[in-house]
């Protein structure tokens, strides 16, 4: 196990990251917030959503396995139930670190999906946002990183 500082700090290090879950009516989406961070903070950020062939005004992939090139990170933004399907896909990809998105709700988190990406060697962090940390962060989800104390692990 590692602390969620240098977690994070590894999952950010990587510059191809997927977003799942990212939506056609964004408003106050999470996975849209997450996806517009990392693009505007220079990632090569990829939107996974298999209804629609466009996002936020960037084409939209159907599954991680359609993403040219591949990713080196996923954030699973959808429903619990979708997660354990998306860790078994990055698990066949190769793909070595997730994020699983919570914030005040139940979030994206799945014990399952958790247990399985560990007993394959993928770094799953289970809870919080990735724009709580890093070069991603602002005032506002570092507020949100101490509010939510209880959701964001401390160790992964």
């Amino acid at each position: 196990m590692q602390n969620i500082k240098d977690a994070a700090a590894e999952f950010l290090a990587d510059k191809r990251i997927a977003v799942t879950g990212v939506s056609r009516t964004p408003r106050t989406h999470g996975s849209n917030n997450v996806y517009r961070r990392l693009r505007e903070r220079g990632y090569q950020v990829f939107a996974v959503n298999p209804n629609t062939g466009q996002v936020e005004g960037d084409r939209s992939y159907p599954d991680l396995a359609s993403i040219p090139g591949g990713v080196q990170a996923v954030v699973i933004g959808t429903r619990p139930e979708i997660a354990e399907d998306t860790m078994r896909e990055c698990a066949e990809l190769g793909i070595k670190h997730v994020w699983m998105h919570r914030g005040p709700g139940a979030g994206s988190v799945s014990n399952a999906a958790t247990s399985y990406g560990r007993a394959h060697g993928i770094t799953v962090i289970d809870g919080g946002c990735p724009l709580m940390f890093g070069p991603t962060a602002d005032l506002g989800h570092k507020i949100m990183r101490l509010a939510y104390a209880g959701k964001v692990p401390k160790q992964v």
